[in-house]
């Protein structure tokens, strides 16, 4: 299992780096993105402090986002921690709760985001394994990330190696927290086995590959444009395919071997799931981490192998796997393979253009920012 490799010293795992095809380079489920901290549990903080935001009114297309500033900073509580955002992750989900069309939805204003990069500017009393001034990456539940500052429990705040930018750092938590609970809390991936990523040049798709990859599986994974095969083949992919040709199914079967897959990470399940089903060896596990829409699949193929299907949302994480996770994604930033792919960094006031840009974008090839404060 992927996580007993980090118990060992860093010493012991520099084949995971070597084992790399090529040099390293610097959609959907995600967790809920952010939770309003109650009022009533603390008090209003120094009113002389404030911080710019976006913010959002009312539920829409990607105008309702607006840049305002003098937005109040809070007391923290004794366990939660002020991060100083430098960068900031936009996720495919942020899209679909700004429009109103996600199934837990926030209370109306609010600011959008879950994942970010920065420094620690102020710890609660109980925070003892934090410091001031500290470079950390933060996702899970918060206050919102598209801000100048974001208000979080600290378990959901981990040290960021000097090894990685804050741009990277933004790019950790969605994309990598759901490959790891889909891979090796989901799918309980081995060493040897082969794994299908469909649809790897994505930011989820290029952590799936290069954990997959340090595990020790085969890893194939698909792309749709020149572009995207190369990103997935430098993030370590044995054999890259393009999704867009015709027959691609029966030339990854048959380029492995005949036999199939057996653990498939899929992205778009209504047009890619009764594929996968016909592509599995005995005993196969399929994880979905997004759909777009209602899929007709027929049980049979799932059958004869003893195959299963599994879905994967990261927002019904409890605090102890985020704990799990975030150590093994930590001592992966250590170990030298953990190397998110920056696909562009947009500007703060560029807030609407990356809300267009996510959905509308073709070829996925890496993790789109904001860049939130200018040092």
């Amino acid at each position: 299992m992927l996580y007993s490799l980090y118990q060992r010293p860093l010493a012991s795992v520099p084949h995971l780096i070597r084992t790399r095809v090529a040099p390293s380079r610097s959609a959907c489920s995600v967790p809920w993105p952010h939770c309003r901290f109650s009022s009533s549990s603390r008090q209003p903080h120094n009113m002389s402090r404030s911080m710019k935001a976006v913010r959002v009114h009312q539920f829409g297309g990607p105008e309702v986002l607006q840049v305002e500033s003098n937005q109040p900073l809070t007391i923290l509580s004794p366990t939660q921690v002020l991060v100083r955002v430098m960068y900031a992750g936009v996720n495919p989900v942020e899209t679909y709760i700004r429009e109103g069309q996600y199934s837990r939805l926030p209370e109306l204003p609010y600011t959008p985001g879950s994942d970010a990069a920065g420094y620690v500017d102020e710890v609660g009393s109980g925070v003892t394994d934090l410091q001031v001034g500290q470079r950390v990456f933060v996702t899970g539940r918060n206050s919102g990330s598209y801000a100048e500052y974001i208000q979080v429990e600290s378990t959901y705040v981990f040290p960021l190696h000097e090894r990685l930018s804050f741009a990277q750092g933004a790019a950790l938590g969605v994309p990598y927290f759901t490959a790891y609970k889909a891979l090796i809390m989901g799918a309980q991936a081995r060493p040897g086995e082969i794994v299908l990523i469909h649809g790897a040049s994505g930011a989820v798709g290029t952590a799936a590959v290069q954990i997959a990859r340090a595990l020790g599986t085969t890893v194939v994974g698909t792309a749709g444009t020149k572009d995207g095969m190369d990103v997935v083949t430098e993030c370590g992919a044995h054999h890259v395919f393009n999704h867009n040709h015709k027959s691609y199914e029966k030339k990854m079967v048959d380029h492995i071997g005949g036999e199939g897959f057996d653990v498939i990470i899929e992205h778009l399940a209504n047009i890619n799931l009764g594929h996968d089903l016909q592509m599995l060896k005995p005993g196969a596990r399929v994880m979905v981490v997004g759909c777009r829409g209602a899929v007709n699949i027929n049980p049979r193929h799932l059958m004869l192998p003893e195959a299963s299907i599994k879905g994967v949302q990261l927002g019904a994480t409890p605090p102890n796997q985020y704990k799990e996770m975030g150590a093994a994604i930590v001592a992966g930033i250590e170990a030298g393979w953990v190397n998110p792919v920056i696909n562009r960094e947009y500007d703060m006031t560029e807030v609407q253009q990356i809300h267009h840009d996510i959905v509308h974008s073709k070829g996925a090839k890496g993790k789109l920012v904001l860049k939130v404060t200018h040092e």
